[in-house]
């Protein structure tokens, strides 16, 4: 099997801005009133989500996802309703290429996290019937400069337009890479706001889109190449019953979604876990695919999931957005340490997982290296070693693998920070350990 070309190979868009500038901070605490930050105490997070160990690893999810928290956002020509964000009737027209859109916005306060951030990763849960869409962008403030909005996705759930990132846009204080905003000094941003435009075909009476979940993971990693291996945790002789399907089956198929095969390692994944819920789409979905094709579930996935202006079907958000119109909730966030996925597991929830690894680095892993690969983590051996459902095996009966603990933390920690696809439908997020301010 060759290397993949891409820095985000294997569709897994490994890694968002690897090469920011990180400095080692200490251990991150999400303030519960901000005099800490600097922010006034109405502006601390309220929904925050972050972890807080190893020390120097700043990680915080926070987001808007009941009635109650959209409302705290500035609303224009947008108005929440049934624990929603939705379009006003009588929103005004904009021009969009050779389309004409009402359109509303939603801007989200700003947020302090308390730490210089270098990266963001934006997630949301829409429904975008016909044809209507969003826009999501992010700006930032650093040292009393504010930057623009940036774009970080235009995203749709059907295909009436093109979901699209738009890489660039580095003309201040950040710059985007694909799906990830990155702070483009040194001090990183030290607050954020996110912006959600609704966009509604003029005329249409159908295609009313809303929003009901809109957040972001923010993050200021220190830039080690190896990591100590974390302590076996709650979750260790525990092992998920998810399914198992092979993204090498798909070799060839679909080419304008990617061609299958090395490419669509994450719609793969993310298939594995809807099937764990029995949450797929239903087979009039995907029977475009032709009878007798395998797993079509895949591809559509891979469809629904593809980023046109990255050409692949790997975007981070867009494969969650996609998840949550069949599942609860799903968003991406990072986490530290194997030990932090292991609450995850304990709880019912497996978690999909991006790595990056050369020859010899990962024992026992289908292909010999890889610029970027998603994977789904799906429980512990009693020793602590990770069981996973690896799609790079070329068929479904070589998908679970037993990695071993230390290297695993190392091709997936210090190459794209930790991160995962949180993917649920039900299941309560792990509960906060015992004495600390953080929620896993």
């Amino acid at each position: 099997m060759p290397s993949f070309p891409t820095a985000r190979g294997v569709s897994a868009l490994l890694g968002p801005a690897l090469a920011a500038t990180a400095l080692t901070l200490p251990t991150a605490v999400v303030p519960a009133a901000s005099a800490s930050s600097g922010a006034p105490a109405s502006a601390a997070p309220t929904a925050a989500r972050a972890q807080a160990e190893p020390a120097g690893r700043l990680i915080t999810y926070r987001e808007w996802a009941s009635g109650k928290q959209l409302a705290q956002g500035a609303r224009e020509d947008t108005y929440v309703s049934k624990g929603a964000l939705r379009l006003r009737s009588k929103a005004p027209v904009r021009q969009v290429g050779d389309r004409r859109y009402q359109a509303g916005t939603w801007t989200s306060p700003w947020t302090w996290p308390g730490y210089g951030l270098t990266e963001m990763v934006a997630s949301w849960d829409a429904r975008t019937p016909g044809d209507s869409w969003i826009r999501v962008e992010a700006r930032g403030r650093s040292a009393g400069r504010e930057s623009s909005w940036d774009t970080l996705g235009e995203w749709t759930s059907g295909e009436a337009r093109e979901r699209t990132t738009i890489s660039g846009q580095d003309d201040d204080l950040a710059r985007v890479n694909v799906d990830t905003l990155q702070a483009t000094t040194a001090a990183g941003l030290h607050s954020w706001q996110l912006r959600v435009t609704l966009f509604k075909r003029d005329g249409s009476t159908t295609g009313v889109p809303s929003v009901d979940t809109v957040g972001a993971m923010v993050s200021r990693l220190p830039d080690d190449s190896r990591v100590a291996t974390s302590r076996t945790g709650p979750a260790r002789g525990k092992v998920l019953d998810v399914p198992r399907y092979s993204q090498m089956v798909h070799r060839g198929h679909s080419p304008q979604w990617g061609g299958g095969g090395e490419a669509w390692c994450s719609p793969t994944s993310v298939s594995m876990v809807l099937d764990h819920y029995d949450a797929l789409p239903s087979e009039a979905e995907y029977a475009w695919t032709g009878p007798g094709h395998t797993a079509g579930f895949v591809d559509h996935a891979a469809r629904m999931s593809y980023d046109h202006g990255y050409d692949g079907a790997g975007n981070w958000p867009f494969n969650t957005a996609y998840a949550t119109q069949h599942v609860s909730d799903a968003f991406v966030t990072r986490l530290r340490s194997l030990r932090e996925a292991e609450r995850f597991i304990a709880a019912g929830i497996p978690l999909v997982a991006s790595i990056r690894f050369d020859a010899g680095q990962l024992s026992g892993a289908p292909i010999s290296s890889s610029n970027g690969h998603l994977l789904v983590i799906v429980g512990f051996t009693r020793t602590g070693d990770v069981v996973v459902n690896d799609p790079a095996a070329s068929s479904r009966d070589g998908v679970r693998r037993v990695y071993d603990r230390a290297q695993f933390e190392n091709v997936w920690i210090p190459t794209s920070g930790g991160l995962v696809y949180v993917i649920r439908d039900g299941q309560p997020l792990p509960k906060r350990v015992a004495g600390s301010t953080r929620n896993w």
